[in-house]
């Protein structure tokens, strides 16, 4: 009787782990008129997503950091085993995920950078060309409430900026070791003018997350009340000081933030298993 309790039991958990591994990574490319270039990006879709398909989901933009692109978080962050996961334990509610792409190695003079630049107009992109198509191509629902964006390091400071100039199109922000601002004083300096990491220095201290907190009118910060944020950073990370001003930033203007510093550094250690509070404090974003 036990050995085929013990059979019935493998059974079932065989069926559990084929009914939450029917998930995909796919990648495509979106061609764009303000770039004048084909972008690639990276897609999960949850196990459903092909069996039902008059059903919408939430979209959660994960973004990359500096020299990384879109194939990062799915393969050196393992996001469809931390979603599946998720999703299957009921920590997460199944969402389709996007990781677009704004890098590649910027030491060889590749372009970064989720804000508009002289010669590079990725913010403009993004809100006027990419979520649309996102929006047609993949059942997603187009509302601020069932909308989030999430990031590290440089990606990080992109998701934070993106919640903060755009509030009324997301319901959450999760940063993680958030490139918030850099000190003018303790910027780097470039000779060359059109070296494209000089212009993503300019860029980042130009949109400090920072500053724009503490400069907000009473209007802005209503606004930015209304989405849950969340900032992560590792107690080794070179970044914690940005990440803490921008909370105290938050806190002095009366906009609610949790704020977590853990045991780690700037690195895919850390990153993977804050994924996994990522996706469990969007999905209660999209059901507040």
């Amino acid at each position: 009787m036990k050995k085929h309790f013990f059979l019935l039991a493998i059974l079932f958990m065989a069926m559990v782990q084929t009914a939450y591994s029917r998930s995909k990574i796919l990648t495509d490319t979106v061609f764009s008129k303000v770039l004048n270039d084909d972008r690639a990006y990276t897609v999960y879709l949850p196990p459903s997503f092909d069996q039902d398909a008059g059903r919408t989901y939430p979209v959660l933009y994960l973004l990359h950091g500096m020299s990384q692109t879109n194939l990062d978080w799915a393969g050196r962050g393992h996001l469809q085993e931390v979603a599946d996961r998720l999703i299957a334990s009921g920590e997460a509610e199944e969402m389709v995920i996007i990781m677009p792409n704004a890098g590649g190695d910027i030491y060889k003079n590749i372009w970064n950078g989720y804000f508009d630049m002289p010669g590079w107009k990725y913010e403009t992109f993004f809100y006027e060309e990419f979520l649309p198509h996102v929006e047609k191509m993949y059942r997603v629902k187009g509302d601020k409430r069932h909308r989030a964006v999430a990031g590290l390091s440089m990606g990080g400071g992109g998701a934070t900026a993106y919640g903060l100039w755009h509030s009324d199109k997301f319901s959450a922000v999760y940063a993680m070791s958030a490139l918030m601002s850099i000190p003018k004083q303790g910027a780097a300096r470039f000779e060359n003018p059109d070296d494209k990491l000089a212009i993503l220095t300019r860029s980042v201290i130009e949109h400090s997350c920072i500053d724009f907190v503490l400069q907000a009118d009473e209007q802005t910060k209503a606004g930015l009340r209304t989405v849950a944020w969340f900032v992560d950073c590792g107690d080794d990370d070179f970044l914690l000081d940005r990440n803490i001003e921008f909370f105290q930033a938050m806190r002095n203007a009366g906009i609610p933030c949790q704020f977590r510093v853990r045991d780690g550094g700037h690195d895919w250690e850390y990153w993977h298993s804050a994924l996994y509070k990522c996706l469990s404090f969007v999905s209660n974003a999209f059901n507040r």
